[in-house]
């Protein structure tokens, strides 16, 4: 058969709702963690910095468990993944009101709700779905199940709020364990299946190349170090911002509702922008997108920095940096199977997301130190602008052909 005789493939919609709805429940435990810092300091007496450290562990540990939790899906499927990563993220959450220490938080919020979460993050889901669907459909997919994590921060954020507003935060910590496990039964649909994407729509075959073999491959790709290098710069932002956004609001003398409706927004206006950067990768070059996406965030930080600090100031702030959040992952994850293909994609983009949760372990620590020195954040605004414009020039020489190029036949 031709590849004009041959039908498009079907887009598996139950499996991307699946996986979108999993990065609902652990994103949206995830990225709500900001909020419980100024409580737990308050009811324990332990300092912003510590609080922070803790935090900052959870951002590293959650990167560094991706590649391993990826590899074991990669080779054995992703359900017995999921199902631990909700068990470990609820017992996590569950036991934080219980140990209330510098080491309990590290233990709690920085080993095992953020191992949990990363159980049933992107490199798992994006990899699960990605080798089930032919290349034109992966963009779209990794946009829209990345959509679903940033919609799980525009739900809970509120949430979240409400619950440590009038019940306390140890309360709204049991919440969000009760929540966590509904992430169980959704792993079911995204358990390994015996049905292959058709050869003509398969991209970078692999023939029987081994893991070890092509993760030797990929350290040795200039281009796959420099989404590294863009995406560490990513983690920063990300994790500074969803640690001590609702600090930088405290000191502008703003109530934390200015900081729950922030965060949501970032969430909501997240969704937007994950479908489109995943609909904008069908049709043209990601690194691109990546470039004007990471430039963008060092133009709006410096408009934030000029503006006047008011709660308008920080929706809009959160409105146009939501856009771009997490909008970075499609077009990444994207890259890495254009470049390597997608039978190690778990593994390969769960390595990516190390480089940039080492950023996290940065963002979120070197925030609590900035606060607790100088008094506010803003030497941490200016380090943010510089990599950002950093992240936008290291992924222009990325090799990566035009979509409209069209592959020659196996």
């Amino acid at each position: 058969m031709n590849a004009a005789s041959i039908p498009p493939p079907r887009m598996h919609w139950g499996l991307l709702l699946a996986a979108a709805a999993t990065l609902m429940i652990t994103m949206g435990a995830r990225q709500t963690t900001g909020l419980f810092v100024a409580p737990i300091h308050q009811d324990t007496g332990i300092g912003i910095a510590a609080i922070s450290f803790a935090l900052a562990i959870g951002q590293f540990t959650w990167g560094a468990v991706q590649p391993v939790f990826g590899a074991i899906a990669d080779k054995r499927g992703s359900t017995g993944v999921l199902v631990l990563g909700a068990v470990l993220l609820a017992l996590g959450l569950a036991l934080t009101p219980h140990l209330t220490s510098a080491w309990g938080l590290m233990f709690t919020l920085g080993v095992l709700t953020a191992a949990g979460a990363g159980a049933g993050s992107f490199s798992i889901l994006i990899g699960a779905t990605a080798q089930r669907l032919a290349p034109e459909q992966r963009s779209f997919a990794a946009g829209f199940i990345n959509a679903g994590g940033s919609l799980g921060q525009f739900v809970f954020a509120p949430l979240v709020q409400a619950v440590i507003a009038f019940a306390g935060w140890a309360s709204a910590m049991y919440t969000l364990a009760v929540a966590s496990l509904l992430a169980i039964p959704l792993a079911l649909p995204l358990r390994r299946t015996t049905t292959p994407v058709p050869a003509s729509h398969a991209a970078t075959a692999i023939g029987d190349i081994t893991l070890k073999q092509q993760i030797a491959i990929a350290l040795r790709d200039r281009s796959y170090w420099m989404l590294h290098l863009g995406f560490f710069t990513c983690g920063v932002h990300i994790a500074f911002l969803v640690t001590h956004l609702p600090g930088e609001i405290a000191l502008c003398g703003l109530s934390p509702r200015v900081s729950a409706v922030s965060i949501a927004l970032i969430g909501l206006f997240n969704v937007a922008g994950s479908l489109v950067a995943g609909a904008l990768g069908q049709g043209m070059r990601m690194k691109w997108i990546l470039a004007a996406m990471y430039a963008s965030r060092a133009v709006m930080i410096a408009l934030y920095l000029m503006a006047p600090p008011t709660p308008v100031t920080f929706y809009v702030f959160a409105a146009a940096l939501g856009f771009t959040w997490l909008a970075t992952v499609p077009p990444t994850a994207g890259l890495v199977g254009k470049l390597f293909g997608p039978r190690y994609l778990g593994t390969l983009f769960g390595l990516t997301l190390l480089s940039h949760q080492i950023g996290g372990f940065f963002g979120a620590w070197l925030g609590g130190l900035a606060l607790e020195r100088f008094g506010d954040y803003t030497w941490m605004w200016y380090v943010d602008m510089a990599l950002a414009l950093i992240a936008a020039v290291a992924n222009l020489p990325i090799r990566e052909r035009s979509p409209k190029a069209v592959p020659a036949a196996a």
